[in-house]
């Protein structure tokens, strides 16, 4: 079944289901915590996959500004097509948050490749 090549893995945070066992994440939800994961993630944080991430972390303490949100957008993209096989990344975009001026809500469309199925997810980043 084509379902299958999406994987089942361990939820993050990891956790326990009611039966004592680790709490899995099947198919879209595997793909959506993975793409939590590699934004979660800085470049260099794992000792034995340094590249492995998203450069968005060394932006914290950038200002608000079109440039940094450039940035931000070029550094996701780049990130999921290198570290997520399973999507086509077909947007992101930020949505600057009216509330606080330090948070950016980083909007990601992606299309799973094996079912075509499109999916929305909006990331935080905080600046500063």
């Amino acid at each position: 079944m084509e379902i299958d090549f999406l994987g089942v893995g361990w939820t993050l945070p990891i956790k326990l289901n009611e039966n004592g066992q680790i709490e899995v994440a099947r198919y879209e939800d595997s793909v959506r915590q993975s793409i939590l994961m590699i934004l979660s993630t800085a470049k260099g944080e794992r000792v034995m996959r340094p590249d492995f991430g998203c450069s968005i972390h060394e932006k914290v303490f950038f200002p608000n500004s079109l440039g940094t949100i450039g940035q931000i957008v070029s550094d996701v993209r780049d990130a999921l097509v290198e570290w997520e096989p399973r999507i086509d990344v077909l947007d992101v975009d930020t949505i600057p948050d009216p509330q606080q001026p330090n948070v950016i809500l980083i909007q990601i469309n992606y299309q799973i490749r094996t079912t075509n199925n499109i999916f929305n997810l909006v990331y935080p980043f905080y600046l500063q």
